[in-house]
């Protein structure tokens, strides 16, 4: 591999129209990929409330996140691939459908005319809460457990759609000086929607005022999934309706790297270009680090301020740090990809190498302090670090690494790594979270300081593509 060579520092032209039609692209990609996290970091604000309801431990909780991070994983892999062979909108409209319904029947669980109770026979350290469900005058008993499991666990995989596809139709319209901005926006959107759930889930479980009219009381916790999937199939209508895969769909020329845009790639080759390449192993590898990282946060924070500080989550001090870790998070998104577009030309691992170092450090000390406000501190200086290098280098580096033939493959090898280092948030984490809340600020530190290392291993070693100041060439002559 070859250094990096300087792209331009010309401004790039288009034509007019094309910025705003790109918006309006970006825009229903970017609500469809917020209602996905509606739907997904639900469970986080549900957590300890459907604890209490059954008598899962936290390791019950954690095998519940585990698996849909597990499945979500090696749905990135697949999903990524058949990304490249469906194109980038399919795939998106898929993955919504699936999380809708998914969504709606988890939270259907809850119907379920059961009997619930503690098998007395239970082993190993996941509980066996029995159900004994009543049907056609027989009993069918299973694991309630196993049934949350299941479901999230298919929702995890359909999830998996998500962050390809719109990575795909994204790499078609932003030439390789825009993606770290991209890759920032990306972020935000993100974040949108985790400061969409944080700030709607509470106001579900404790109750609110609808337009400052209608006074609805506290609901039961289906309501925090049934809402974000009706949600996200709005959205995902409107997604398919509006959204074009590439410039060429509306009249545009091509978006950058013109020499290979007929080329006919087949699976077989997107898979030994991305498999061969070993800058895709250590990046994935350092993304494992984020994951492990990020989910610890998001998935368990909000228990985390419930049990050790003993904050409502409709309080002030809760739903300010249910606004500010989005917001720095989105934050962190777009300096990381504006430094890593201009200041370093278009280089991710010395910006990914240098929040690694510092998200160690911010974690360490995190777990020197006991009170509440200092919590909320440090979770959102570990958030702001987390996030800079997820949207870096799960979005930027994928879309500078796969080109917008193999992007979704590529992508979705990257992304799966966050979520197999994510899902050691899940069981193990919550294994010795029932031990102790002690161990939850040690068990991240060791990640980010090895996510650094490995991102100093690459310094240098993904060329940049540089593209003429005007970013479009025409398209082919028929």
């Amino acid at each position: 591999m070859t250094e990096d060579k300087p792209a331009s520092s010309a401004r790039i032209t288009y034509p007019p129209g094309f910025r705003a039609r790109r918006g309006l692209n970006w825009g229903f990609l970017g609500l469809l990929y917020t209602s996905f996290y509606l739907c997904r970091y639900n469970l986080s604000i549900a957590n300890k409330t459907i604890s209490e309801a059954y008598g899962f431990s936290r390791a019950d909780m954690g095998l519940i996140i585990t698996t849909a991070l597990l499945t979500y994983a090696f749905g990135q892999i697949l999903n990524g691939l058949l990304t490249d062979k469906l194109g980038g909108k399919r795939a998106m409209f898929i993955g919504a459908s699936g999380t809708v319904v998914m969504n709606l029947v988890f939270g259907a669980i809850s119907l379920l005319p059961t009997q619930i109770r503690e098998s007395q026979n239970a082993s190993g350290p996941v509980k066996q809460v029995l159900v004994h469900l009543h049907l056609f005058h027989g009993e069918v008993i299973f694991s309630l457990i196993s049934l949350f499991v299941v479901v999230r666990g298919i929702d995890g995989y359909f999830q998996a759609f998500g962050a390809p596809g719109m990575i795909k139709i994204n790499t078609a319209w932003f030439a390789h000086r825009e993606r770290g901005r991209f890759a920032g926006i990306y972020g935000f959107m993100i974040n949108l929607g985790r400061f969409g759930i944080f700030k709607l889930g509470p106001a579900l479980l404790a109750g609110f005022v609808f337009l400052g009219l209608w006074r609805v009381p506290p609901l039961h916790w289906r309501w925090l999934f049934w809402v974000p999937a009706f949600v996200c199939g709005v959205v995902a209508l409107g997604m398919m309706i509006f959204v074009k895969q590439t410039p060429e769909e509306v009249g545009f020329p091509v978006v950058g790297e013109p020499d290979n845009r007929d080329e006919k790639i087949s699976l077989m080759k997107v898979l030994i270009a991305i498999v061969s390449n070993p800058v895709v192993w250590i990046t994935a590898l350092a993304y494992a680090c984020t994951g492990a990282v990020r989910q610890s946060v998001d998935q368990w924070f909000p228990r985390y301020m419930q049990e050790v500080h003993h904050l409502n989550l409709d309080s002030g001090q809760f739903q300010f740090l249910g606004f500010m870790i989005p917001f720095v998070a989105s934050a962190g998104s777009l300096i990381s990809g504006y430094l890593s577009d201009t200041v370093f030309q278009g280089r991710r691992a010395p910006v990914a190498a240098g929040i690694y170092f510092l998200e160690t450090a911010v974690i360490l000390a995190a777990a020197q302090f006991h009170s509440a406000n200092a919590a909320i501190f440090f979770f959102i200086l570990i958030s702001f670090t987390a996030n800079s290098t997820h949207s870096l280098l799960g979005t930027a580096s994928a879309m500078d690494i796969g080109g917008r033939k193999m992007v979704g493959f590529a992508s979705g090898i990257i992304d799966s790594f966050q979520y197999f280092g994510g899902s050691l948030a899940g069981y193990f984490l919550g294994r010795l979270l029932d031990k102790s809340w002690g161990y939850y600020f040690y068990f991240m530190a060791p990640f980010g300081l090895v996510g650094g290392l490995l991102m100093l291993a690459i310094l240098g070693k993904v060329t940049a593509k540089t593209e003429p100041t005007t970013a479009l060439s025409s398209p082919p002559t028929k």
